[in-house]
């Protein structure tokens, strides 16, 4: 018993001593820290938009704790980044330990206003540094970011009630309010130029009756749930060009979110949408690249109009989190049209319609699970009380175009049959991914003997694209795509998406086949 009460009142004396004493004696910092990177680069951002946090990582690699008597930005109080330093925000910091063996985070963010430096043209780049002590010891990361200049969309917010100003829209004659925040285009502002990037948030509108152009080389940027909306009556011309060097986009007009981090390039559902209205009019898109959407384009009825309610050519949609291309009861031509990487349909043409795709590839490599195939056709739309409404698909016509994917099968013909209504589609020439043994994909659209609906198409064959994971969905020389185009829809389309004459010897897609480089 003594033995055990001895024992006992050492440990508490220890514990009691142990507390009550300076475990921790900093040496002075002797100038011997290291950094996780020498340069922290915060990537571009534009004017007056707050950057990505970014972290440098300070080492103590010596066997006694030390203290860092100061870390501070060079440009002290006037400088447009802010720290975090263990915690504590601030530009300036005195007394920062460091226990042996140990390391510190530091965090870094900027917001700069481009306007508060003369004689620009348009990007800067702006520097700082962080310093650590001083003298003798001094040690310096150096900051670099890249500031970008704009022209900025937003739709007013009240200053008393903060209550954001949203879209008033002509929709069948009747003016509407919705809950949409945003706002309609200034007449000044219908013309989207490569002067500057355009940054918009919330949805900018193309007002009824008017066009919106936009010249080639411009980039769009879209803030979160953001996106493009023209309205009944108006239209949207896409006018981009094709490129000196093919592997250059400086011509093509580019849509994208406004995060230029390289970690968000190609992060899908970045932004909205770039909506089409039933009733909006005339619209093209020529030599576009659209990625990262939530939907890449939602082009909405006039199915029956003497020409194509949407011509897109020579364009890419790639990373959309739910559809690349959605048609609902519209009509759409596509030409040298690429799609790739969509959570659900890369092309789906819904409640009926008139769809004319030629030479295009129609892809999907979605790196999680979908519901849907890479192309997705049907006759119907459900209503509140889940009662099948049905219409017309008048015509749905592939030609020469690759329909693929890391499913199978990658194409769903999803008719309500309908006496009073007509279900109209055909590929020719195509190469497609589809298993016709599976039994779940059987009856007469899916007979692929039957020349009406299949006609000169290749059936799982791999198309040898590039790295569709990466969107590279140029065909290499042992795909089953070359020399397989039916010649009179390549007289039709006569030069592939890189400018590339096919009319000798058309290959099947969007692109003539290439010998791929041999990597070291």
């Amino acid at each position: 018993m003594k033995r055990s009460l001895y024992f006992l009142s050492t440990v508490v004396f220890l514990i009691l001593w142990s507390s009550c004493r300076n475990d921790f004696e900093f040496s002075p910092n002797t100038g011997n820290l290291e950094f996780s990177k020498d340069t922290v680069y915060l990537d571009t951002v534009f004017t007056n938009i707050g950057s990505s946090t970014y972290n440098l990582k300070v080492y103590n690699r010596g066997n006694n704790d030390i203290m860092i008597p100061s870390i501070r930005l060079a440009l002290g109080d006037a400088s447009n980044y802010r720290l975090n330093v263990d915690g504590i925000a601030g530009k300036t910091f005195e007394n920062i330990p460091i226990l042996a063996k140990d390391s510190l985070f530091i965090f870094v963010e900027t917001t700069i206003d481009i306007t508060n430096f003369a004689n620009l043209d348009g990007k800067f780049l702006y520097t700082d540094q962080i310093e650590f002590d001083a003298g003798s010891n001094l040690q310096k990361v150096e900051l670099v970011t890249l500031v970008q200049d704009a022209v900025f969309i937003y739709p007013d917010r009240d200053n008393t009630t903060k209550v954001i100003e949203t879209l008033k829209l002509d929709i069948n004659g009747d003016t509407v309010e919705t809950d949409i925040q945003g706002r309609e285009l200034l007449p000044e502002e219908l013309t989207f130029t490569n002067e500057k990037p355009y940054v918009i948030y919330g949805f900018a509108a193309v007002p009824s009756g008017e066009t919106l152009t936009i010249e080639a080389g411009a980039r769009v940027h879209f803030h979160s749930e953001s996106g493009l909306i023209v309205s009944e009556g108006a239209s949207l011309q896409v006018n981009g060009d094709v490129s000196s060097d093919p592997e250059l986009l400086e011509n093509e007009v580019i849509f994208e979110s406004d995060r230029l981090e390289p970690d968000f390039a190609n992060v899908s559902g970045q932004w909205g949408v770039i909506w089409l209205f039933d009733g909006s009019i005339n619209n093209s898109i020529n030599y576009a690249t659209i990625k990262n959407a939530t939907i890449g384009i939602l082009c909405d009825g006039n199915p029956n109009i003497a020409t194509e309610k949407l011509k897109i050519t020579n364009s890419q949609i790639y990373n959309s989190s739910s559809f690349g291309i959605l048609g609902r009861n519209t009509s759409i031509t596509g030409e040298n049209v690429v799609i790739n990487n969509c959570g659900q349909s890369a092309f789906a043409g819904t409640f009926g319609g008139k769809y004319n795709f030629t030479h295009c590839t129609i892809a999907n490599y979605w790196s999680g699970s979908r519901e849907f195939p890479a192309l997705l056709l049907n006759n119907f739309i459900t209503d509140a009380d889940d009662t099948a409404i049905v219409t017309d698909l008048t015509q749905a016509n592939f030609n020469n175009c690759i329909i693929y994917g890391n499913d199978n099968p990658e194409i769903l013909l999803d008719e309500i049959e309908d006496d009073a209504v007509v279900f109209n589609f055909k590929f020719t020439n195509c190469l497609i991914r589809f298993d016709s043994r599976n039994t779940n994909f059987t009856g007469a659209n899916y007979d692929i003997n039957d020349p009406t609906h299949y006609e000169g198409t290749i059936f799982n064959q791999d198309p040898h694209f590039k790295d569709a994971n990466k969107n590279m969905l140029i065909i290499g020389e042992d795909s089953a795509a070359i020399n397989k185009g039916l010649a009179s829809f390549a007289t039709q389309v006569p030069f592939d998406i890189l400018n590339v004459n096919r009319t000798s010897a058309p290959d099947i897609g969007a692109y003539q086949h290439i010998v791929f480089p041999v990597e070291d």
